[in-house]
């Protein structure tokens, strides 16, 4: 095949690649892909269900060291997801604890309304189980700030580490191209 100078165009047969990644994370991915041979092919396809992207991808088909960079990349991957792991887990334990303190302070206001709703009134009961009611549904917004806040301090020295164990893969990856 010739291109409009006359000169025969090289053929190049690539090998090609999706990939769903949530749409915040485009891209430190195809930062990522990039250095193991990847290149962005067309459009992101935005999915309808929730905020995720489609990453389409290709490569040339002839690379050198192909195992090696398929191995940093399987590696690079498999980096990313403990990185959204490590971000997910900073906010679902002050989740868990809050939730729960939530449900118990809504079991003790079920109880206290059905202290109240006896057929002889019991609103000493009543107001033993409205105090505890209270204080479990105002109380896991203020726990939930606190746990977090310590969660993200505890985790940012591995999500930096796990950053630059990320860093030092690509880098490799590049060397290899």
């Amino acid at each position: 095949m010739k291109d409009t100078t006359g000169e025969r165009k090289k053929f190049t047969g690539y090998d090609y690649k999706e990939v769903e990644i949530e749409e915040a994370e485009v891209s430190m991915y195809l930062d990522g892909y990039m250095n193991f041979g990847w290149i962005a092919d067309g459009d992101r396809q935005i999915n309808k269900k929730g905020h995720n992207v489609t990453l389409r991808l290709k490569r040339d088909r002839v690379i050198l060291n192909k195992v090696e960079l398929t191995r940093l990349e399987r590696h690079f991957e498999s980096s990313m997801n403990e990185l959204n792991s490590l971000k997910r887990s900073q906010t679902s334990v002050p989740t868990m604890v809050s939730l729960g303190i939530g449900m118990a302070g809504t079991a003790c206001m079920a109880c206290s309304t059905f202290a109240v709703t006896a057929s002889p009134s019991l609103i000493g009961l009543c107001i033993l189980f409205a105090i505890p009611g209270f204080t479990g549904w105002i109380l896991p917004y203020f726990i939930y700030k606190s746990l977090a806040k310590k969660q993200k301090e505890k985790m940012t020295p591995l999500l930096e580490d796990k950053y630059d164990e990320i860093y030092e893969i690509c880098k490799k990856g590049n060397d290899l191209l």
